[in-house]
């Protein structure tokens, strides 16, 4: 296993133990993050981010599988299992995560998943009927943020 498969292994297993520390750790000081939730995120708000979600997790569950990487690039595919906080609803998330590096860290993390599979989970019929617009993505992007900023401050 080389250094960057070994550095998305310690993210992911500090994930499971609700470390946001151990994660953060693994990150660029220069660090990008996005996803469809939250969208683009800066190193500030990207390791806020995860501790906030590591706060506020709730019947949570994690796995990972697939790790691969080299010396510039590398990819892992994980899954999450939680109540969503918005609605106590049961989620069954799976991700595609993307990984670049530098200086032996994280410089750039994408996340990708079914956002219309995730809002039918998370938000119940609502996700069901608009999940896959613009619309209820845009909106969830929205609170998201809201929510981060309201717990960096």
């Amino acid at each position: 296993m080389n250094p960057n498969e070994q550095l998305i292994e310690i993210f992911y297993l500090s994930f499971q133990k609700l470390d946001p520390q151990g994660m953060v750790d693994c990150y660029h000081a220069d660090v990008e993050f996005s996803d469809p939730a939250f969208g683009k995120l800066n190193a500030a708000e990207a390791g806020a981010m995860w501790r906030m979600l590591c706060a506020t997790a709730k019947n949570f569950e994690l796995s990972f599988s697939g790790v691969e990487a080299d010396e510039r690039t590398g990819k892992a595919h994980w899954e999450a299992q939680y109540d969503f906080s918005a609605t106590s609803r049961r989620v069954h998330n799976k991700i595609a995560a993307a990984f670049e590096f530098q200086d032996g860290k994280i410089i750039k993390h994408t996340d990708t998943f079914d956002f219309w599979k995730w809002s039918r989970q998370a938000l119940g019929p609502a996700g069901t009927v608009l999940g896959w617009t613009p619309l209820l993505r845009n909106k969830v992007q929205k609170q998201a943020r809201e929510k981060l900023a309201k717990f960096m401050k």
